[in-house]
């Protein structure tokens, strides 16, 4: 794998959400590695491409409540368990479950295996909460999908705090996972 600094040279056969994301960041000034990839749907393929670009390794899961009635993203450490009843108690909803696929693609314009805080642009109603674990927060960069799981981003993690977000009218929550047993 290849590192390069910014968006392709050529958007010949890309997704056009992957064009998008790059031209919002662009837009927003925020500089970014890049590397592209086979397909990156699990964590031990997630590590690999990790290791390249030197970030921190974040699970990003899309959650719903069982009314569907409310989503969040969480960024959360690779290495940490995802326990449902730790997050629940914190964010004050019973009964999360992983979203549908269907609803992935409504909210984020992401598919499954590309879940990334990036598909929050997307997301122009506000419709998703972000939760972010503290030990995601403490990181200089963070690594992300540009909503495809083919090409993996290392940005500077103030930079997607400070203007990303503001940019897509999100705003996030911090949230403390232990994920031991």
């Amino acid at each position: 794998m290849e590192v390069f600094k910014g968006r392709p040279e050529n958007s010949e056969g890309r997704l056009q959400r992957e064009v998008r994301t790059y031209d919002f960041l662009d837009e927003l000034g925020i500089a970014y590695d890049r590397t592209d990839h086979e397909r990156a749907d699990n964590m031990e393929a997630c590590n690999e491409i990790d290791a390249v670009l030197g970030v921190i390794i974040c699970k990003n899961l899309f959650l719903c409540n069982r009314q569907k009635t409310n989503f969040y993203l969480l960024m959360m450490p690779g290495d940490k368990k995802f326990k449902t009843k730790e997050l629940s108690a914190q964010i004050n909803s019973a009964r999360l479950s992983f979203a549908d696929p269907e609803d992935m693609l409504k909210y984020l314009d992401i598919e499954p295996g590309a879940v990334s805080i990036m598909g929050l642009m997307n997301d122009k109603d506000g419709a998703v909460q972000l939760l972010i674990d503290e030990d995601v927060l403490k990181g200089e960069y963070l690594g992300c999908h540009p909503c495809v799981c083919t090409s993996s981003l290392k940005m500077k993690t103030a930079d997607v705090l400070e203007k990303f977000l503001p940019a897509t009218g999100h705003d996030y929550r911090t949230v403390h996972l232990v994920g031991e047993d």
